[in-house]
C-alpha cells in the first residue's frame, strides 16, 4: 500500500457484499478500495455502469473460475492526498480533482483493482473507458497515481504505469501544455505505448516498442481496442499527432 494514500472524506459503500471470492494480485502496491460512491459493475441501457454494491477487498466473483465483474469508485480528496502532484499554482484545486478506483486486466491474465487520479467532470467517461478495457481484457501493467513515484513523470513511466492528473511543482499552472495539469488525460502503458515526440522515446524503455506494426500485447493502436475505447468517449488519442507520437497520452482536446 502507498501510505501516503489516505482518503479522508469517503462516504460508505451502498451496499455490503455478502460474500467476496479471493482474487490474485498483481505484485504491485495497490491501496485498498475504500468507495464513496460506488459504480457499476455492468452497463445499462445508455451504456453507463449501473449502480451496484462494491467490495472493500479484492474483486468479487460470483462463480468458481468466473471473471469478476467491472467496479469503479469515486472518492473527493484533500491537499494533503497529493503532495507531490500538486501544488498552490496548478490550474485545478484538490476538491475538482476525485480518486478512483478502477478494475483493470493485467499483463498477468488477472483481474486486479488500480487507483488513478482525475478532474471531477471525467469520471463518467473514465468509467465507461476502462470498463469497456476490463470487458475487452485489455492489458494494462499497473495504475497509480503519481503521488506514488514522488511526482515524477519518468519515474512513472519507468515503472509502465498508466496515471492521469499531475502538476509537480515547477509547472506552469494555467500556461502548462498538458491536460495531465488538469486532470484531463490520461497515459496508459507507457512502456509500451512510448513518447515519440522528442529525440528519444520516453520512456527508455519505449524504445523496443516503436515499431508500431510489431503489435504487442498492451499497444495503442488505430482502430485498436483501446484507442477506440478513449475515442468513443470523445477523447483525443497523440499517437498521430503532427508535432511528434505520443502513443501513451490520450486527453479530452488533444492537449
Amino acid at each position: 500500500m502507498v501510505a501516503a494514500w489516505r482518503i479522508r472524506r469517503i462516504l460508505p459503500a451502498v451496499v455490503a457484499l455478502a460474500a467476496v471470492a479471493v482474487v490474485g494480485c498483481s505484485g504491485d502496491a495497490q491501496p485498498p478500495v475504500r468507495p464513496s460512491v460506488a459504480i457499476g459493475a455492468s452497463p445499462g441501457a445508455s451504456g453507463t455502469p449501473t449502480s451496484t454494491a462494491v467490495p472493500t477487498g479484492p474483486l468479487p466473483s460470483s462463480a468458481p473460475g468466473a471473471t469478476p465483474s467491472f467496479i469503479a469508485t469515486v472518492a473527493t480528496l484533500t491537499a494533503a492526498d497529493v503532495p507531490h502532484t500538486w501544488h498552490s499554482g496548478c490550474p485545478v484545486a484538490p476538491a475538482d480533482l476525485r480518486l478512483m478506483h478502477l478494475s483493470f486486466w493485467g499483463f498477468d491474465k488477472r483481474p486486479h483493482i488500480g487507483t488513478m487520479v482525475v478532474n471531477a467532470s471525467v469520471t463518467g467517461d473514465v468509467m465507461k473507458i476502462f470498463s469497456v478495457l476490463y470487458q475487452q481484457q485489455f492489458p494494462i501493467r499497473r495504475m497509480q497515481p503519481e503521488d506514488a513515484f514522488n511526482g515524477s513523470d519518468a519515474d512513472s513511466m519507468a515503472a509502465d504505469n498508466t496515471s492521469g492528473f499531475n502538476c509537480p511543482a515547477g509547472s506552469s499552472g494555467a500556461g502548462h501544455s498538458s491536460e495531465h495539469a488538469l486532470g484531463k488525460a490520461i497515459d496508459v502503458n507507457p512502456v509500451e505505448n512510448p513518447d515519440a515526440s522528442g529525440k528519444n522515446p520516453m520512456p527508455p524503455a519505449g524504445k523496443d516498442f516503436l515499431n508500431r506494426s510489431d503489435l504487442r500485447p498492451g499497444m495503442a493502436v488505430p482502430n485498436g481496442v483501446l484507442v477506440k475505447a478513449f475515442t468513443a468517449a470523445g477523447w483525443v488519442w497523440s499517437g498521430p499527432s503532427a508535432s511528434g507520437p505520443n502513443y501513451q497520452h490520450f486527453s479530452t482536446n488533444g492537449r
